[in-house]
């Protein structure tokens, strides 16, 4: 007789997918091979035909949009799922956003509208998911983010994002210490760079690319594919007493000088 899929019977809400190379994706394939029902989420009408295909995929049955500058949608996608399932085992936050100009301007010239947006939707956007999640993790669950290596250490090109995502560690961190008397896990996965949509933005992309092949541990790029099998093993049973973390997925490049 088979074994039971780790993830069955299972329930999640994955955010974050704008097409096919995206991180979403992958933890989103991951997750769905592992048993778990997905609610998607996509960003507008523009994003509708790249997500909905791949909504298919993963034999979603809840599909709804989420921007998050728009008022209520989160609110409206927690709503839904309250009514259609009554209930959620884990949340993907994969959403990160900063105004281009500040973006590839120093840290030092950030406009203060451009930080507290940067904040809104790339870390206080996760809070209020944890926030809408924990009435319906009633027998447990896991929040995961998604981070990376700029938030410790300072990246040439990832400028005002560097702080955003540490204060997305730091609260990733008091979420876990108050929400673990409930059964709720919560993390940060940080991937190696990988070439998504939201990496586009980030300047000279290609040379963090090379500089992380060569100077991993691994020496190789980590995949889409590798990020979600990671993140999905990390809310099995097999991690239940893994909270807090962040947890790196760059072949070892984090570690490197």
């Amino acid at each position: 007789m088979n074994a039971p899929l780790p993830l069955a019977g299972k329930r999640g809400l994955i955010t974050g997918i704008a097409n096919a190379d995206s991180i979403a994706w992958g933890c989103a394939q991951a997750f769905r091979a592992m048993g778990a029902e997905l609610a998607v989420t996509y960003l507008n009408d523009k994003a509708l035909p790249h997500v909905e295909p791949l909504a298919r995929q993963v034999d979603a049955p809840l599909l709804m949009p989420m921007n998050l500058l728009n008022e209520g949608e989160l609110e409206s996608v927690f709503a839904r799922i309250a009514d259609e399932w009554g209930a959620l085992d884990f949340v993907l936050h994969s959403v990160a956003y900063a105004p281009r100009d500040d973006l590839h301007g120093r840290v030092t010239d950030c406009s203060r509208a451009g930080f507290l947006q940067a904040m809104d939707v790339s870390c206080w956007s996760f809070i209020r998911m944890a926030k809408l999640a924990e009435p319906l993790m009633a027998n447990g669950g896991t929040l995961f983010c998604m981070s990376y290596y700029g938030s410790q250490m300072v990246v040439e090109h990832y400028n005002m994002m560097g702080p955003v995502k540490a204060a997305l560690e730091s609260a990733t961190r008091y979420l876990a210490a108050e929400l673990g008397p409930s059964g709720i896990r919560v993390h940060a996965i940080s991937p190696g760079p990988l070439k998504t949509r939201a990496a586009s933005g980030i300047a000279d992309f290609d040379s963090m690319l090379d500089r992380a092949q060569a100077k991993a541990p691994a020496r190789s790029l980590v995949s889409i594919e590798d990020v979600g099998q990671a993140t999905a093993w990390l809310a099995t049973d097999a991690a239940r007493l893994m909270t807090g973390q962040t947890l790196y997925i760059d072949g070892g490049y984090h570690i490197i000088d």
